[in-house]
């Protein structure tokens, strides 16, 4: 079974930089666009970036020119460089693939707190 596993969340002054990383257990990224998504209290999960298999990347608004999904194939490692965090991105953060069908269990995710 595919396992996915985020991490490098934290806590971040307004303006500050994360990046998040999101190790899978098999090649998966390589076969499969791939996303980050967040949900914060109460709010539905979100998509926020996505990478196809050809390397285009789309972004959700709020994120746009901030946020840059990338991935290594190599290593099964999916990356988010999130910069300019503002207390609104504040929430937990997953990775998994676009497509419903090809949907892996969800990871615990990783923790991203925006606070001064």
């Amino acid at each position: 079974q595919v396992q996915l596993v985020e991490s490098g969340g934290g806590l971040v002054q307004p303006g500050g930089s994360l990046r998040l990383s999101c190790a899978a257990s098999v090649t998966i990224f390589s076969g499969n666009a791939m996303g980050w998504y967040r949900q914060s209290p109460g709010k539905r999960r979100e998509l926020l970036a996505s990478l196809t298999r050809g390397g285009s990347t789309n972004y959700a608004s709020s994120v746009s020119g901030r946020f840059t999904i990338s991935r290594d194939n190599a290593k099964n490692i999916l990356y988010l460089q999130m910069n300019n965090l503002k207390p609104d991105d504040t929430a937990v953060y997953y990775c998994n693939t676009v497509s419903i069908s090809s949907r892996v269990p969800w990871g615990q995710g990783t923790q991203v707190t925006v606070s001064s």
